[in-house]
């Protein structure tokens, strides 16, 4: 019992001190007032980055975004048997972005860091949209033929493989490539403990459910759809878009419902942003922080998980690819994220005090739409749920193969492993299972942008190549 004991201890230094690496505060600015502005080193890494990538790109998120909207009504080609459109694979990461970041990460993000962390997710978004279409772009350009299912795969992985062994094109694997594909896997298990959690508590909210009964029943039904050998993810293409306009017609009579508090609710956002207020979660930094944290989380901009997805995409052009996944970015925050926090910050403070999580989001359904907003919001939650986790499994094909090879009994305890995390989530600490996601999330991210850098530059070329030939 006492070894048990000293290795559960190792274990939960290690998780506590990688978690305090990543998104603790790395470098401490000074601020009028005695407070102070923490970075960490996921900020140092992901603002300067989404900074250099828009300028690289000329601003693309804002010159090209008519350009975004027109690739989306294109016919969709598919020549390769078993392959996804470039829609599709937007819809896979759309899935997991507008399933469980929007309506979850946003809470967390408000719970911890106040109506401020809005605006962060914001100005997150907007610099992120650049570094999507980076990644996306070079999945396109370093994707291969999937044996297994079809198809093609690629991702981070294999474009962090290319780059280190140019010289060396015959081995197995890359040390950094490992590292990311690993990441990636404990990253996609702290989702599924999320979903678990989220789901449970919102059941129990609305129905009284108990948690262990909901996670059971979620288990079992995803256990029936995902351990299939060929379970498809072209059943997004019609979940996702119904969703995401549910949810907004949902918002939209409710922001109708309260216009008048609407201008209030932005001068709040803007006014906490900045720790004009600074009681809400310890100031600016606090603010920042998680309006960051919970951004990265919800739109994934270079974490290196959406373009697992766009590897998969066959489209005419990479760089077609590269703008529809920047274009997710715009989704993901700029819409279906500021719906949540117009649900949230619409209520009165009174009633959402004190809450966190999917508590803090059924009260507010509450107060908008009495008991039927809180079954809406259980009954949106478990299709998102859904949707994100046939998504995150999409994720983990191509790392799976990449660790482990081309073999089904991989890939399927893989997804067993899910599976249980998706259980365990439903009974667990609401903020363990958080900071799981942000470590997997996090050291993703890190692993990324070691090859993005030096890779960019093909994206660049590709994206020059595409502007040629569409004004030609």
């Amino acid at each position: 019992m006492a070894i048990y004991e000293t290795i559960r201890n190792l274990i939960m230094a290690l998780f506590h001190s990688t978690y305090h690496i990543l998104w603790g505060d790395l470098i401490r600015i000074p601020l009028p007032g005695g407070s102070f502005l923490g970075l960490s080193l996921l900020i140092l890494i992901l603002i300067p980055s989404g900074v250099y990538f828009t300028l690289r790109t000329r601003f693309l998120p804002f010159r090209l975004f008519p350009e975004m909207l027109r690739i989306t009504i294109e016919k969709k080609n598919v020549s390769q048997k078993d392959a996804i459109s470039g829609m599709q694979a937007l819809f896979v990461s759309t899935a997991t972005r507008v399933g469980m970041g929007n309506l979850v990460g946003v809470v967390a993000a408000i719970s911890a860091g106040g109506a401020g962390a809005v605006f962060w997710m914001w100005a997150i978004a907007l610099l992120s949209s650049s570094t999507a279409f980076i990644e996306a772009t070079l999945a396109q350009l370093h994707k291969e033929k999937d044996p297994l299912y079809g198809g093609y795969r690629g991702g981070p992985a294999y474009y962090i493989h290319r780059l280190f062994t140019q010289k060396t094109p015959s081995r197995r694997h890359s040390l950094i490539a490992v590292l990311f594909a690993l990441s990636g896997l404990v990253c996609w298990c702290g989702i599924s403990q999320v979903i678990g959690n989220s789901v449970s508590s919102a059941f129990e909210n609305a129905f009284h459910i108990p948690p262990i009964a909901t996670t059971a029943v979620l288990v079992a039904v995803a256990a029936v759809i995902v351990l299939r050998k060929h379970a498809t993810v072209r059943v997004l293409d019609i979940m996702v878009p119904i969703m995401a306009v549910c949810y907004f017609l949902m918002t939209l009579f409710i922001i109708l419902q309260n216009l008048g508090q609407v201008p209030a609710v932005f001068q709040r956002i803007f006014a906490e942003a900045f720790g004009l207020r600074q009681a809400v979660a310890g100031g600016f930094g606090a603010v920042l922080m998680n309006g960051a944290k919970r951004g990265l989380f919800s739109n994934e901009a270079g974490s290196g998980s959406a373009p697992c997805a766009a590897a998969a995409a066959d489209i005419s052009h990479p760089a077609k690819e590269g703008l529809l996944q920047a274009l997710g970015v715009f989704i993901d925050t700029l819409v279906i994220c500021s719906c949540s926090a117009m649900i949230m910050l619409l209520a009165p403070s009174s009633i959402t005090n004190g809450l966190e999580g999917m508590d803090l989001l059924q009260a507010a359904m509450r107060y908008h739409l009495g008991a039927f907003g809180v079954v809406f919001i259980a009954a949106i939650l478990w299709l998102f749920s859904f949707s994100t986790f046939i998504g995150i499994l999409f994720y983990a094909r191509p790392n799976v193969a990449y660790l482990f090879g081309d073999n089904w009994l991989s890939q399927t305890l893989y997804k067993a492993l899910a599976l249980v995390m998706v259980f365990i989530g439903g009974l667990a600490a609401y903020t363990f299972v958080w900071d799981l996601g942000d470590i997997g999330v996090g050291l993703m991210t890190v692993f990324n942008m070691i090859a993005l850098f030096p890779l960019a530059p093909q994206a660049m070329k590709a994206l020059k190549d595409y502007e040629n030939t569409v004004k030609g």
